[in-house]
């Protein structure tokens, strides 16, 4: 069962039955490199015959811990799951035959295209907004504030598709190159939808971060896939690690697209320390191999934060999905390399281009971020029998 949290950086420590505890208790507008990570009592709670992975994994959960730990029954919790998490599914993963052929290793895809909104997205979402209804239906909340979230396609979509089915009010931030697909599905939700351009003398970073940040400032919920600013989102994402678990596959790696980090990180704990993990980003953007090179061996990386993890200029690749600027979850997946024996990967653009092809020759209906994965295996990346998550599914038509 789910304990509580801590910080990785500075070691404060938040109960689980406390609500809204988003982000680490010492962060501020002056010191926003904090990141609360889950902490459980060391027993694998036993799992629930559902297939909704929000109730097969629910004792494992913080939403769960949370709901139960202010006075919830388990009966009441579990049928605001099946509410709230309508439509999860454990998702296929198996060995696909085409792309094992091709790449000379067994290759096992974990196959998200067709979970709710088309990616893993949603998984961290709706853990967010579980903890929301839950606090919601034991009047811990007395008026519904907006929520809001910033993403390159994928999370914005999730994120809108769960509001909208909940009724919630959304603002959405997002960057003026986004796919058009996904800004005509978010109005069709009823999204608010704010392009953000950058403008001259703006700091560094993402200007659609930017004005997420404002919208939280002014009372909005983080409705976000990025443990920094709502580590409620790391809970959900588990459950896509220990769907991969539960199969028992014979792999050695597991090769994950990096974006913000959340995905790698909360994959790699649910498979656990076993798989090596392999942390992929297009060289147009590559600021968590960049971070990972200058910490080298240091035993406290937390403590290089804003040193290290810093801005990268001019984000660039078919893959914008995995654009974010910044790995705002690198502490989580930095760790798990290290407990793997993983390491960051850095692919061209050409294998990003290679890969979409690839992908979808070999079944899969993904976007070019959803085939990311599959760029390091063009590359050789792997060594031996492999993983890799094809999240994202095609929106092109083509």
């Amino acid at each position: 069962m789910i304990l509580g949290w801590v910080c990785r950086v500075c070691g404060a420590e938040v109960d689980v039955a406390r609500p809204f505890s988003w982000t680490c208790p010492s962060a501020g507008a002056d010191d926003p490199h904090h990141v609360l990570r889950l902490v459980d009592d060391g027993v694998e709670s036993e799992v629930i015959d559902d297939a909704n992975p929000f109730v097969r994994f629910a004792r494992r959960m913080a939403w769960f811990s949370f709901a139960v730990g202010n006075g919830m029954s388990e009966t009441e919790a579990l049928s605001l799951a099946r509410s709230v998490a309508n439509g999860f599914l454990v998702t296929p993963f198996a060995v696909n035959g085409p792309l094992s052929e091709r790449f000379g290793v067994e290759v096992w895809v974990k196959d998200e295209t067709g979970q709710l909104a088309g990616s893993h997205k949603a998984r961290h979402l709706v853990s967010v907004m579980l903890h929301l209804r839950v606090a919601e239906e034991l009047g811990l909340l007395a008026e519904r504030p907006p929520l809001a979230i910033s993403s390159c396609g994928n999370a914005a979509l999730a994120a809108s598709t769960l509001a909208a089915r909940e009724s919630w009010p959304i603002e959405v931030f997002v960057p003026t190159w986004m796919d058009p697909a996904f800004g005509s599905a978010m109005d069709a939700l009823g999204a608010s939808v704010h392009r953000c351009e950058r403008a001259a003398g703006d700091p560094p970073g993402d200007p659609a971060m930017a004005g997420f940040r404002s919208a939280v400032a002014a009372g909005s919920v983080p409705f976000s896939v990025q443990g920094p600013v709502n580590a409620w989102c790391l809970d959900g994402g588990r459950t896509i690690g220990w769907e991969m678990a539960a199969v028992g596959a014979p792999v050695s790696e597991l090769v994950v697209q990096v974006g913000g980090g959340a995905l790698a990180s909360c994959a790699a704990q649910g498979l656990g320390g076993s798989v090596s993990l392999l942390a992929v980003q297009a060289e147009g953007c590559a600021p968590l191999e960049r971070a990972v090179t200058a910490v080298g061996d240091d035993a406290d990386p937390a403590s290089r934060w804003a040193e290290v993890m810093t801005p990268w200029e001019e984000p660039h690749s078919l893959a914008d999905g995995i654009l974010d600027d910044e790995t705002y979850d690198w502490l989580a997946v930095l760790e798990a390399m290290r407990v793997s024996g993983g390491r960051p990967v850095v692919v061209s653009e050409a294998s990003v281009v290679e890969a979409v092809e690839v992908a979808r020759s070999a079944g899969l209906r993904v976007s070019p971020t959803g085939a990311a994965g599959v760029a390091a295996l063009v590359e050789g990346a792997q060594s031996g029998p492999v993983a890799v998550i094809a999240s994202g599914v095609d929106r092109s038509g083509a």
